[in-house]
């Protein structure tokens, strides 16, 4: 009698090799400690889960780019044509938030000042309207941020206003920072709780704004408080690294070597406004905060309402 040398089967789907099962179990070791994890420290885990969802860095440095490619020259058209009064004070206030001196707040009156008239008469309407166009990129991005903190799936009606609208609200916040900062003449005593206040309603409205009513004001207020309380000390270490960091680039590298450290610092800042806001929407769907905010449940209480 002959037997073929083949292994019978057994009807089921073959055994996988040594590594793809070490991989495996691998895999089912990590689930059940990232189980435990969260039965123990469910905040934390939560936190990390929306953070990796969220994708923070890339996030942050996709809005860091936009902002200095898109938001600055539309910051430059509107000095060319704001009058000097509103120009003056938009200075005044770059000057105070970085606390510029020496060749930084002089590069900063070069830019500003001298070269209004020319690019006043080389942009035009048409290129006015296209840097506007171009600007509502970081008010996309600010918006899919939003979104993204709160699992909002993407689609629905698109409103470009609320875009316009985040935009104005930024050039005009921007426009009252050395105001709010000096405590309006009265010193930093008033203008750092002054700057916290404005911060909290800049950025629940903007949550509220962007979102398009999709939550309601109240659960958006733990993220507008946690992102003001860090912007708000991003501002008031400003003034002891930028001026140096700034002049000793300028001094060493010329314009281009002030271009990186400020696309550093917007990355540092749009990466804590990004953290921020993704923690104020995890904090408001816990339960110790959900139910007396009217938070709107998170995905992974829907899926567990569905199961």
């Amino acid at each position: 009698m002959q037997t073929s040398g083949r292994v019978p089967s057994t009807g089921s789907r073959p055994v996988p090799s040594g590594w793809r099962a070490r991989t495996a179990q691998l895999v089912a070791w990590a689930q059940e400690v990232h189980r435990r994890a969260e039965v123990r420290y469910p905040v934390v885990i939560h936190l990390a889960d929306r953070m990796v969802s969220v994708n923070i860095f890339d996030t942050a440095t996709r809005l860091a780019s936009l902002c200095f490619l898109a938001a600055v020259p539309l910051l430059f058209v509107f000095a060319a044509y704001a009058p000097s009064a509103v120009r003056d004070q938009l200075i005044r206030s770059m000057r105070s938030v970085f606390g510029l001196t020496g060749p930084a707040d002089a590069e900063i009156q070069q830019l500003m000042q001298p070269q209004g008239e020319s690019l006043r008469q080389t942009t035009g309407v048409i290129g006015v309207f296209m840097v506007l166009i171009s600007a509502t990129a970081v008010s996309r991005a600010v918006q899919r941020l939003c979104k993204r903190s709160w699992e909002i799936p993407r689609g629905g009606r698109v409103a470009p206003w609320r875009w316009v609208a985040w935009l104005a609200l930024w050039i005009t916040a921007l426009i009252l920072q050395g105001s709010l900062h000096d405590g309006f003449g009265l010193g930093a005593w008033l203008g750092v709780p002054v700057t916290l206040v404005a911060e909290v309603g800049l950025w629940w409205w903007t949550q509220h704004l962007l979102l398009g009513g999709c939550v309601t004001w109240k659960p958006l207020l733990p993220g507008a408080l946690i992102t003001a309380i860090t912007l708000t000390a991003l501002t008031v270490t400003a003034r002891f690294y930028m001026p140096r960091a700034l002049n000793r680039a300028l001094a060493g590298y010329g314009s281009l070597g002030s271009v990186f450290v400020l696309l550093s610092w917007l990355i540092v800042v749009c990466l804590a406004a990004t953290v921020s806001v993704s923690c104020g929407a995890v904090l408001a769907q816990e339960p110790f905060l959900a139910d007396r905010l009217g938070s709107p449940p998170s995905s992974r209480d829907r899926d567990a309402g569905t199961a």
